[in-house]
């Protein structure tokens, strides 16, 4: 009997504390549309397919991680900007070494890649929300990683990781 009375207490208190907070977790309360434009890349350094890959990517977490629909017209939420800088660049030279085909040595280093996206969001229905901001993140690898395996491998971490910084700004609001 006494467990029976544990038991009621206990669906009692998980139904008024569910009352009470919710775990949604999105500030997005109103809103219902939303339309990311295309972001352009007007970097100095033009990776020539991570404009529409980064605009697909950006649209996709959205759609599909939220209850937002996609629109073209008058939308409540506006996301759009450009991507400003895609750079390359040497960071460090480690004491590893390779033995070379000729008898010498060469030290490996790596190069690190930074991606940074400028965001400006508009809420229409709550425009206090809204802001401009530059968003940025970078992958460091290996130097002798081709062009190709950098493109495919090191964008996407950093543009993923960008992306999670839009998303949770606007939609976790932290």
């Amino acid at each position: 009997m006494n467990q029976l009375k544990n038991l009621i207490l206990l669906i009692i208190s998980v139904g008024f504390l569910n009352s009470c907070y919710s775990f949604n977790g999105s500030s997005l309360t109103d809103e219902k549309t939303v339309q990311i434009n295309e972001f352009p890349n007007n970097a100095a350094l033009v990776n020539p397919t991570l404009s529409q890959q980064f605009s697909t990517d950006m649209q996709n977490r959205f759609l599909q991680r939220t209850t937002l629909k996609g629109t073209k017209q008058n939308p409540d939420i506006l996301i759009e900007g450009e991507i400003t800088d895609y750079s390359i660049t040497p960071t460090t030279i480690s004491s590893t070494t390779q033995p070379t085909s000729g008898g010498g040595t060469i030290q490996e280093s790596q190069n690190k890649l930074t991606i940074t996206v400028k965001v400006r969001y508009e809420n229409k229905l709550h425009p206090e929300l809204s802001f401009e901001k530059n968003f940025s993140d970078e992958a460091v690898f290996n130097s002798s990683l081709s062009q190709n395996d950098i493109e495919t491998s090191q964008v996407k971490l950093a543009t993923d990781r960008i992306i999670n910084k839009i998303y949770n700004d606007i939609v976790a609001n932290w």
